[in-house]
């Protein structure tokens, strides 16, 4: 993800996801917390916790994200 870029707020209804960076510095700003993880750390998102991923970084971000079940039409933006 390029500096100054940012997912829309939303949520998963079934879907629980862990995010793990590689490089650069994540924002994620999830229940009501904004928490920041450099690389080698990572943030279990429950199913239904509205959510949003930003690089407030100058270097790209580079991450994983894991989904389970697969997230691919459970996204409700808000």
């Amino acid at each position: 993800m390029p500096p100054g870029c940012s997912e829309v707020r939303h949520l998963h209804r079934q879907s629980e996801q862990f995010f793990f960076v590689l490089q650069g510095t994540a924002t994620i700003k999830c229940g009501g917390e904004e928490h920041s993880l450099s690389p080698g750390l990572g943030l279990h998102i429950a199913a239904g916790i509205p959510h949003e991923l930003l690089n407030k970084a100058s270097i790209d971000l580079i991450f994983t994200v894991t989904s389970t079940p697969p997230s691919h039409g459970d996204r409700v933006e808000l």
